[in-house]
C-alpha cells in the first residue's frame, strides 16, 4: 500500500505535514518505548457513517512495520474489520503521567488491518501477541477468535499536546 492509498502527506498532497517526516533516531526510540511499554491501545474503526474505538491488546513486531491482536468473530469490531480494513491506534503513557499532563506522549498508528488466515504467519502472530500477553492465550487459541495483523504506514507522534513528528516505518 502506497502512502497516497493510506492518506498520509506526501508528493501527490497538497496538505502540510505536522513537523515534517522524521528520521531521527530518538523518535524511533520514544516509539519503540510507547509500543513496549504500553500494553494497550484504542483501535479506531469506522463503518456505517459512523467511527467506533476499542480497547485492545496489541504486540509489534521488532521493526515495528506490522502489529497483531486478536478479537473475537461475534463481534462488530470484526464486521467492521470485515468491511474496512482501514484502522488508527492510538497509545499513549497518560497512567505515567497522571499528575503531570504536559509530560504525556502519545502515537497513533495508521495502516490496514487484515484477518491473518490458519498457517504459519498465524501462528507466529499469535505466539508473538502471547508471549506479551500470556493471560491471552486460551482466547488466542480459540476457535472463535480472529487475529488480526496491522499493515503499519505512519507514526504520529505527540508530546506536549502539540507537537506533532511523523515517522514512516518502510523509509528508515
Amino acid at each position: 500500500m502506497s502512502r497516497d492509498d493510506e492518506g498520509a502527506p506526501g508528493p501527490n498532497r497538497s496538505e502540510p505535514q505536522e513537523s515534517g517526516e522524521s528520521q531521527d533516531p530518538s523518535l524511533v526510540h520514544r516509539i519503540r518505548r510507547l509500543v513496549t511499554t504500553q500494553p494497550y491501545g484504542v483501535l479506531a474503526t469506522h463503518g456505517g457513517g459512523q467511527a467506533y474505538g476499542s480497547l485492545v491488546a496489541f504486540a509489534f513486531t521488532e521493526d515495528l512495520r506490522e502489529a497483531f491482536f486478536a478479537t473475537p468473530v461475534a463481534t462488530r469490531k470484526y464486521q467492521l474489520l470485515s468491511q474496512n480494513d482501514r484502522i488508527a491506534l492510538v497509545v499513549d503513557n497518560r497512567p505515567e503521567h497522571a499528575d503531570r499532563m504536559m509530560d504525556v506522549e502519545a502515537i497513533t498508528v495508521t495502516g490496514r488491518a487484515r484477518e491473518v488466515p490458519h498457517g504459519p504467519d498465524r501462528v507466529r502472530g499469535a505466539d508473538r501477541l502471547v508471549a506479551r500477553h500470556p493471560q491471552l492465550r486460551s482466547f488466542v487459541a480459540a476457535e472463535s477468535c480472529a487475529l488480526f495483523r496491522i499493515e503499519v504506514v505512519r507514526f504520529l507522534h505527540v508530546t506536549r499536546f502539540q507537537e506533532v513528528r511523523q515517522w514512516l516505518p518502510g523509509d528508515s
